[in-house]
């Protein structure tokens, strides 16, 4: 019997089974693991499965480390009707955009993908009250199944108002749930978004796609696609929607991940 209980209080229960994977005519696994559930709830219901790509000894990574290296990548297209990619093996880290920046390891538990955030930019000025000692309290992961990027207070304060203050022509409109800085573009044929970076370590810049900056339904709320923790203690997350259009390469066994623009639109 497995039972694994997720950030979200997702849950799956069921039997831990075993079996041979045939992922293509060539790439077999033999005494492959994984959970047959039978209740599953929260996020998880209703799903066809759940794919495990941590560095958990039972993760997919892990189990066809023979055959792929432990190395996958993926894009997150910007829309559901857009194309994106999983990709396992060395062919996952064929963008020549790539840039990489080390793997660090979150204090009590070495599953989760650690990054090391050194700054944040907006408009192209740094942010002065961001830096890598913003994050050491909590440390920072990389998660594709968390939606919203989730900073420490301080970060997010200092971020929030950077963006204001280049929005300030446009007429805010009403909070929505985890977002607190919304405007209303209804009116407008075209707008300018200040451009958001973020600085990881080794030296590494990523721009964010508009998409991962706004977030929304609509003309009439869009809002700013970022969220504060509890605490500055809390575990900073940067989620799936800030990595839209990026190709991800997860380089686990030489200790690295890369972010190259533009893998899909």
């Amino acid at each position: 019997i497995y039972d694994v209980k997720y950030g979200d209080n997702s849950i799956s229960r069921g039997f831990l089974s075993q079996e041979r994977l045939t992922i293509t005519a060539t790439d077999i696994v033999h005494d492959f693991l994984f959970g047959c559930g039978q209740d599953n709830e929260g996020l998880f219901r209703g799903t066809a499965g759940l794919m495990g790509l941590s560095r958990h000894p039972i993760s997919f990574v892990q189990q066809t480390s023979s055959i792929y290296n432990k190395i996958f990548s993926y894009c997150l297209p910007s829309t559901p009707s857009s194309l994106g990619h999983l990709t396992f093996g060395a062919s996952a880290a064929t963008n020549a955009n790539l840039k990489y920046t080390p793997l660090s390891t979150i204090s009590g538990d070495n599953t989760f993908y650690g990054l090391d955030i050194v700054g944040i930019s907006v408009g192209g000025t740094k942010l002065p009250a961001v830096s890598s000692s913003t994050f050491s309290a909590g440390g920072s992961i990389i998660d594709s199944g968390t939606v919203i990027t989730r900073l420490a207070p301080t970060a997010y304060a200092a971020l929030r108002s950077a963006f204001r203050q280049g929005m300030e022509k446009y007429p805010v409109a009403n909070e929505d749930g985890l977002f607190d800085t919304c405007y209303d573009f209804s009116g407008y044929k075209e707008i300018s978004v200040p451009r958001i970076d973020f600085e990881f370590a080794g030296g590494v810049k990523v721009e964010l796609p508009l998409v991962g900056i706004l977030y929304g339904e609509s003309a009439q709320q869009l809002c700013l696609a970022f969220a504060a923790n509890g605490s500055d203690n809390d575990i900073t997350v940067f989620g799936n929607v800030q990595q839209k259009t990026l190709d991800v390469v997860y380089d686990v066994k030489g200790g690295r991940i890369g972010f190259g623009a533009a893998g899909c639109n």
